[in-house]
């Protein structure tokens, strides 16, 4: 009786330090449609040298959000684990260790995996996850870290006051490990659904992060990388309204930003200062290069809102010396191409633009191949997905962009162009 009493207390005080290892690592990665919650990081009680079967471990989720007007579906659900193995506390693979990593399946129609919402633009939510180890009977239901994969390279805590606006510009930057003596600068400027006064919105509501991959900046030498945020939308004329007028409040704004920021950071090569954005930011970008024809390298530019009947012909003459690569999608009903970037590329070429390129496609489609590939279809309005996957490599007539007789891609061409 007496060992089995003991052997009771001894069963019970392992269940309570069991119960009481509850914290975990959320891992959230940027992917094509937008931020998931790809991974959990398990903290554990004790060190393990043998992986646990992953189908042992129930994963709940639930999304919240305290916006009256925010009806989140769906509010909580399963998420299904696919794998499983012994990581560090940033959830990468090593032999042994007091952690567990889970992952966790996503995808475009997966709402499950998000931690945004969009109503009326993109805002993160309080997302939560139960991981019970059904086997041992264990469970993790407090957050003790987020990570977030190049997001958390960014400095986040950029402001700029806009005297045009009257507005601070938030913005995250990068900054480039290079050790050469000049760096080039790379400009997003986000959609119309990222602004506000988080710069990690447009940084993982279209993937923007990517610019500081090892991939893109591999090809820049080291690039400096900035993201600035609208704290309305770009096309905003100061009364709300987004229309399409030329009026905007922050081009200048925009651009006085990026001058201090070149001024912050001497090693900037102002030879080597490129712009790009899609849809609203699409808008911004070519009004920048409309009002400052000589100080861009480059261009490249996305589902572009820019109306042809607001662009004159001076206007085009103006700016047909700059290299310009336009991305876009025939089925795009939100910046109609026949409307805006379709009429604007012609008219570049009949001006005798040299180094203008246009990739159109038919239809944005799953360029990963995991989710139907061709056979999947983003809304026509996301082309900004090749832009940021370094995916586009076609011109206007569908042959390859030539660069010295190499064909490029959008990354390639625009990391090679120099004022």
């Amino acid at each position: 009786m007496k060992r089995f009493l003991l052997f009771l207390i001894a069963s019970l005080a392992a269940t309570i330090i069991m119960f009481a290892q509850e914290n975990y690592t959320l891992i959230v990665e940027g992917f094509d449609w937008g931020p998931a919650v790809s991974k959990v990081v398990l903290h554990l009680d004790q060190e393990i040298s043998e992986t646990p079967d992953a189908a042992a471990f129930q994963v709940l989720a639930s999304r919240t959000t305290d916006k009256t007007d925010s009806a989140l579906i769906p509010s909580s659900g399963k998420r299904d684990v696919l794998a499983a193995y012994i990581s560090d506390v940033s959830g990468n693979k090593t032999t042994s260790s007091n952690y567990l990593t889970l992952i966790l399946e996503v995808g475009p129609t997966l709402r499950i995996s998000s931690p945004f919402h969009y109503q009326r633009g993109n805002f993160w939510i309080d997302y939560r996850l139960q991981i019970t180890n059904t086997n041992k009977l264990t469970t993790w239901n407090h957050e003790a870290n987020r990570i977030i994969p190049l997001v958390d390279q960014f400095d986040l805590q950029g402001v700029h006051y806009g005297g045009n606006s009257k507005k601070e510009i938030h913005y995250a930057s990068y900054v480039p490990k290079s050790k050469l003596a000049k760096k080039p600068l790379i400009i997003w400027l986000h959609g119309g659904g990222e602004g506000g006064i988080d710069p990690t919105i447009p940084l993982l509501g279209n993937r923007a992060a990517n610019y500081a991959s090892d991939e893109i900046q591999n090809y820049f030498g080291g690039a400096y990388v900035l993201v600035p945020q609208s704290p309305t939308r770009w096309m905003d004329s100061g009364n709300g309204s987004t229309s399409g007028q030329v009026d905007d409040i922050y081009f200048k704004d925009v651009k006085g930003l990026i001058d201090d920021f070149s001024r912050q950071h001497p090693d900037i090569d102002k030879e080597r200062i490129y712009v790009g954005g899609c849809s609203n930011g699409g808008y911004m970008s070519f009004k920048l290069l409309l009002e400052y024809p000589n100080y861009f390298a480059g261009a490249y530019i996305s589902a572009l809102a820019y109306r042809d009947v607001n662009v004159s012909d001076s206007q085009i003459n103006s700016i047909q010396h700059l290299p310009i690569w336009f991305i876009h999608s025939k089925d795009d009903t939100t910046t109609v191409p026949e409307q805006t970037v379709e009429p604007i590329y012609n008219r570049l070429i009949a001006s005798g633009a040299k180094n203008v390129h246009f990739s159109y496609y038919d239809h944005v489609t799953d360029i990963t191949n995991a989710y139907g590939g061709n056979n999947y279809h983003y809304p026509g309005h996301w082309s900004w997905i090749y832009s940021h996957a370094n995916e586009s490599y076609k011109d206007f007539n569908g042959n390859p962009v030539m660069l010295e007789g190499v064909p490029v891609t959008i990354m390639q061409w625009l990391a090679l162009q120099k004022k």
